[in-house]
């Protein structure tokens, strides 16, 4: 690991910020925050009107002089300014005073893997100015292996997929280091933005932004494989006149729709095997790849890619968390290091 375990322990709250939820850790309490990763704003008066869930609920359904905005894209903080007022508004007063209590504040923040410098220090500025003195990165790949119980520590490859929704990140992991990863720049939001396409220029059909996900909606009970019914109704708004309407759609082109920003995710598998040593890959045929972030509940997802690998591939218990989850298993000290003892002479 790029932190040593020994750092970690001395922080006292961990932030995994991500581009749909933004989640974080305290020592002693617990997860605290789960919320997504958007603020409204009153754009006359620059006001923060509402944060998380509330503010997420009005995306579009404002007038013109409320924003709702979203601080964070990519796992990148992209305006730190108002990432530091979301975070102060989802922390609460509570929260925040106890934290300040401590002199020497600590915090702890996952970045995704080759995050370049600036992005890094976007999310160090950030949790600066909520008063932390230190803040050390942990690659969101390991945080998040960590989180859901694989043994990183130990000199066996374990393989993880990091399913977010603006990228996706695979890495085959030994000895507590990435052996080699892949960063695709393809999430759930491109799974998303596909079926919408399909919606507008085959049937002439607008979806709501957060009344309909497409995915729920279009694939439920189906997933990415043929069986299911073949049709499945969809209501949104009419391109041409604006009124409401509701369509029969297929769910194969649907399925079919989807494929390509999937595919891209298959190549970025091959390529972090094919760069992988033969003796760890030898591991992975029985391991397999353990996927997590909240774009893993795709329905049928990971029985694609058990068809497109012939691995045995493993849904994490509770995949949204796991980042947050294995960040929080440092910070109490659960991770125990691997020591490794010299030879008697």
């Amino acid at each position: 690991m790029t932190v040593s375990l020994e750092q970690l322990r001395r922080c006292h709250f961990a932030v995994d910020l991500g581009a749909a939820r933004t989640r974080v850790y305290v020592k002693g309490a617990g997860l605290v925050v789960d919320q997504p990763s958007a603020a409204a704003v009153n754009t006359r008066t620059g006001a923060l009107i509402a944060v998380g869930e509330f503010a997420e609920q009005m995306t579009g359904r404002t007038p013109a002089y409320i924003r709702v905005v979203r601080p964070i894209s990519g796992g990148t903080v992209v305006d730190i300014e108002m990432a530091q007022r979301m975070l102060r508004q989802l922390l609460g007063d509570r929260t925040r005073r106890q934290l300040r209590r401590n002199l020497r504040l600590r915090a702890a923040a996952c970045t995704p893997h080759d995050a370049d410098p600036l992005a890094q220090r976007a999310t160090i500025e950030t949790l600066v100015g909520l008063g932390a003195k230190r803040v050390e990165l942990v690659d969101t790949l390991i945080a998040a292996a960590v989180g859901c119980g694989l043994p990183v520590e130990r000199p066996e490859a374990t393989m993880i997929m990091v399913c977010g929704a603006a990228a996706t990140q695979v890495a085959v992991l030994s000895l507590g280091s990435i052996v080699t990863a892949e960063r695709i720049p393809v999430g759930g939001e491109a799974v998303d933005h596909a079926i919408v396409q399909l919606l507008r220029h085959e049937h002439e059909l607008m979806l709501p932004s957060q009344a309909v996900r497409p995915l729920q909606v279009a694939l439920s009970g189906t997933g990415l494989t043929p069986q299911g019914p073949e049709m499945t109704e969809i209501h949104g708004r009419d391109v041409a006149t604006g009124l409401a309407r509701s369509v029969q759609v297929d769910t194969a082109a649907v399925r079919e729709a989807i494929q390509t920003p999937l595919t891209a995710v298959l190549d970025g598998i091959g390529k972090v095997l094919r760069e992988c040593p033969p003796d760890l890959v030898a591991d992975l045929a029985d391991r397999g790849i353990t996927m997590v972030g909240g774009s893993a509940l795709l329905p049928g997802f990971d029985q694609m890619l058990r068809e497109a690998t012939g691995m045995p591939v493993h849904i994490a218990e509770r995949p949204d968390v796991c980042a947050a989850q294995g960040l929080g298993a440092m910070l109490e000290g659960r991770i125990e290091p691997l020591v490794l003892n010299p030879l008697a002479a």
